[in-house]
């Protein structure tokens, strides 16, 4: 049985009564649950696979500036990733909580000898230094995290909104969006809400 269907019928049974916001719960709890359920070796392989996809795509473009996260809950490992970059002299941004706007994010830069400290969500994030906040509309890259994804490059995050409200309208500015993921994350279709934002591309290993 495939992910898709095992979810198809697990999360949405037939005359369920089960609301958008519960579907979309539902379905964050699959497959998370997936994607927990990977190997050591399964996760070594993807963080070394999605390398070339992003190099792929990065070098048909005029890219500086790029916003990458630190993978967190079984996330598609972007360490060897991050390395990768440094080494081809792209310069790296983390996604760091914004201390006085609730629910947004701040983007600071981070070298290998960038110091680190756990948010409240315990994910690890640069200290917070203004003179190193780049603002969103500066990025050429946001690199995504994502719980799910589908075909129509929709993405369903953890519920806390703040890539959504990051990339609200992202069309008009100068970034482009891009989800990472394990295949194993994609289903027929998201349960979108209208806030939710499609991304402009998704690379799933």
């Amino acid at each position: 049985m495939s992910i898709i269907s095992s979810y198809s019928q697990i999360i949405f049974p037939e005359n369920s009564a089960f609301n958008k916001t519960n579907q979309r719960q539902q379905l964050r709890q699959f497959i998370r649950k997936q994607r927990s359920a990977l190997s050591i070796q399964q996760q070594l392989d993807a963080e070394q696979k999605i390398i070339a996809p992003v190099l792929e795509f990065l070098h048909t473009r005029p890219v500086k500036n790029i916003a990458i996260y630190l993978s967190f809950d079984g996330e598609l490992s972007t360490k060897a990733l991050i390395q990768t970059l440094w080494q081809q002299g792209y310069h790296l941004y983390l996604p760091v909580l914004h201390p006085f706007s609730d629910g947004n994010l701040l983007f600071l830069a981070y070298t290998p000898d960038t110091p680190l400290r756990k948010n409240k969500f315990s994910i690890s994030e640069p200290k917070l230094d203004v003179t190193q906040v780049l603002p969103a509309n500066q990025l050429d890259i946001i690199f995504t995290p994502l719980v799910a994804f589908d075909q129509q490059k929709n993405r369903l995050g953890m519920g806390g909104g703040f890539y959504d409200r990051t990339l609200e309208n992202w069309q008009q500015k100068n970034f482009l969006p891009i989800g990472l993921a394990h295949q194993c994350q994609q289903v027929s279709e998201i349960p979108c809400e209208a806030w939710d934002i499609p991304l402009f591309d998704i690379f799933a290993v």
